[in-house]
């Protein structure tokens, strides 16, 4: 098996300090997480940004200083920037990382139900993301959290209207209102992806650790963080992003997995630096 590529997903939009004390929101708090989760293992960052008070943003210039300050200390991580941003916000805002010309964005993959909101991703949108990227000769990860997203991601290539060849897909499982955190979901849907594809699975909650181990098993990547998860254990809270990803290399080291460095990452990706 190729070596394993973990992604950190170190604070997404939703999760707040009230759920987790560690949560960062400040610049200084971003470089430390992700400085926390590259040490660990993590090849990969995943990257929302907030406000000082927390509120997340999708501004330009906000994203510009985290990545900045991340590089300056990890220089060679790979940061994947998120177009998704938060429930509520418009595309032009949401596109607003795309111009900094990253190696890596997120691509979502469909509307779908979000816990309590409908995350609206239609069609027309899709392919304004995926000209975007086009455009910025930036790779998509794509975001599937519903079985129906896998097939938008695969037509938006076919089409050529997303960058694709090889793809790399992320499948975001068991969130509140989408396809449930299952080992036969997981199979289902990497037996549907091009031979060629690269691909990762995000476990929402209790399911990170039992579906990161599967996807180790199976020969593809993981995602961790709090973005997705803020417990160790049951109860037990993650003191970083970087126990998190601990874990992740001692199942890995367990089932006989070597941990991808972001340079390996790149290569597998099929992406240049």
């Amino acid at each position: 098996m190729e070596k394993l590529i973990i992604t950190a997903a170190i604070c997404g939009a939703e999760v707040m300090k009230e759920h987790n004390p560690a949560v960062p929101y400040t610049v200084e708090e971003i470089v430390r997480e992700a400085k926390s989760a590259y040490d660990a293992g993590a090849a990969i960052v995943h990257l929302h940004v907030r406000k000082d008070d927390g509120t997340p943003t999708q501004d330009k210039a906000r994203f510009k200083e985290c990545i900045d300050a991340i590089k300056k200390v990890i220089p060679d991580v790979i940061l994947i920037p998120s177009t998704g941003g938060a429930v509520g916000m418009t595309a032009d805002e949401r596109l607003q990382p795309t111009e900094l010309f990253p190696e890596m964005a997120t691509l979502d993959c469909g509307t779908c139900n979000f816990g309590d909101d409908v995350f609206v991703n239609t069609m027309p949108m899709l392919r304004d993301f995926g000209k975007r990227m086009l455009e910025n000769n930036i790779k998509p990860e794509f975001e599937c959290f519903e079985m129906g997203h896998l097939d938008t991601a695969l037509n938006l290539v076919k089409k050529g209207q997303a960058p694709g060849h090889p793809m790399q897909i992320n499948f975001v499982l068991g969130v509140p209102g989408c396809t449930s955190a299952t080992i036969p979901n997981l199979c289902w849907l990497v037996s549907s992806i091009p031979c060629d594809a690269t691909w990762t699975v995000t476990g929402v909650g209790r399911s990170e650790f039992p579906l990161a181990a599967a996807a180790i098993a199976m020969g593809g990547n993981v995602r961790v963080g709090f973005e997705d998860n803020v417990y160790l254990e049951k109860g037990v809270l993650a003191k970083s992003n970087g126990e998190l990803v601990e874990k992740v290399v001692r199942i890995a080291k367990e089932l006989g997995r070597e941990i991808a460095t972001s340079e390996e990452a790149r290569i597998i990706l099929g992406i240049k630096k």
